[in-house]
């Protein structure tokens, strides 16, 4: 069947490494992946049972969306099982045009990381940019929760749920990177969908289990949140969680489906 690594971030090889590095500083966490190019990540899921992954890249500036949706959208025409989510900034002066357009390029999604862009989740700026995805169609992925910050906490995530409530978001570890059991008290009952990347390790494999079982395998994917960690030893460590093979099949394929809008084969 196909596996979907449904959280991963991908460079230009010239900015690979330093670009890799920035983000190992920002979380104080030394980089599993080494660098995040186009050819590690190739590197890394040859040979295991990962066949597509989900990429983005995160703008943290307005003047680098354009460039970033070109190069997420030309890795995926050129290379097979990438499936592209476009780049936004709270300050772009036009986001209902570059969205368009991204779509046009076939990207299927927007990924916003409110820490690192310094923008509370339910800003207006952004809870702009959500109307706009609802009403095209586009997925989105967004990083939720840190310690360190407020800018993702869970609370947000719950207010753009219930504004939006047709948007298909996928709100990433598992609801609140770092405070995952606080994001549990906000999103146990809503209508998103989850990811376990970069939570396994530090969770363990009762807890990550028992929080896969509360959202329920209907809201859960998988993804690694590559080049923070390997994506193949991530996926070795999510399948010897014990799940029923219909559970692994609608966690690393069939919810990347329905939340995607889209066919994976």
């Amino acid at each position: 069947m196909p596996v979907v690594d449904m959280h991963t971030h991908i460079y230009p090889d010239k900015i690979a490494q330093k670009a890799t590095e920035s983000v190992g500083l920002f979380y104080d966490i030394p980089m599993q992946a080494e660098e995040g190019s186009v050819s590690r990540l190739l590197e890394l899921r040859d040979g295991s049972p990962i066949t597509h992954n989900v990429v983005c890249s995160v703008a943290v500036k307005p003047a680098t969306v354009t460039s970033i949706n070109d190069f997420i959208a030309r890795e995926c025409a050129e290379v097979e099982g990438l499936i592209g989510l476009a780049a936004m900034h709270q300050d772009f002066e036009d986001p209902e045009a570059e969205l368009e357009r991204a779509a046009e390029m076939g990207l299927l999604g927007v990924k916003l990381h409110p820490d690192t862009q310094r923008v509370d989740m339910d800003d207006p700026r952004l809870m702009r940019v959500y109307e706009i995805c609802e009403r095209k169609g586009l997925a989105l992925l967004v990083h939720c929760g840190d310690y360190r910050y407020d800018y993702s906490h869970p609370r947000r995530m719950k207010r753009v749920l219930h504004e939006f409530p047709q948007l298909r978001v996928c709100a990433a570890h598992f609801g609140g990177w770092s405070v995952q059991d606080l994001a549990l008290e906000f999103l146990e009952d809503e209508g998103c969908f989850l990811d376990m990347s970069s939570s396994m390790r530090y969770l363990g494999m009762r807890r990550t289990r028992e929080l896969c079982e509360m959202y329920g395998p209907d809201r859960m994917m998988f993804g690694s949140d590559f080049p923070m960690w390997n994506p193949a030893d991530e996926y070795e460590i999510f399948r010897s969680l014990g799940f029923s093979d219909s559970a692994y099949e609608k966690m690393c394929w069939h919810n990347a489906e329905r939340w995607l809008d889209c066919e994976i084969a």
